[in-house]
């Protein structure tokens, strides 16, 4: 897979920023929903950003689904591979704007610096936002940056 300095460097477009929630409602079959679906196809056909913490906050998920008996490290594994898969890039810039911009959104909002990282990150990259969390959207919304996913 290409490195998203290369891919940026030619000009390509990727077509949203993807957050942890809307991750996990496409990695759970009962979670999916039609939204989630086109959402993924969309991020196979034209790749996603996401920030640094993106990879931790659906590998912290599914360790959890794996203590609490939801799935095993089987299915953990098979989902982590299946997301390899897809032309996910992540921000080089996210930590560089960690105590600026989406510190100060993470206060404006009430929202967690991590959720307010995915905020950033859209807003700056002028890309739609792929979110179920409610506090995020409404952000998003004040922020004016579209949303997908629901």
């Amino acid at each position: 897979m290409e490195s998203v300095e290369s891919r940026a460097g030619q000009g390509a477009a990727l077509s949203v920023v993807l957050d942890s929630s809307a991750t996990l409602a496409w990695v759970y079959s009962e979670e999916t929903t039609a939204p989630i679906t086109q959402l993924f196809k969309r991020v196979a056909d034209s790749g996603a950003w996401v920030p640094g913490l993106w990879r931790l906050e659906v590998g912290n998920i599914l360790a959890i689904g794996i203590r609490r008996g939801r799935h095993d490290a089987r299915f953990r594994d098979v989902t982590f591979a299946d997301l390899s898969l897809l032309p996910i890039y992540v921000d080089p810039e996210t930590d560089r704007h960690a105590w600026a911009d989406t510190a100060k959104m993470a206060s404006s909002y009430r929202l967690t610096l991590y959720d307010a990282a995915y905020l950033e990150l859209a807003r700056r990259r002028a890309l739609p936002l792929a979110s179920l969390d409610s506090d995020l959207r409404k952000a998003a919304k004040l922020e004016r940056v579209p949303l997908l996913g629901v």
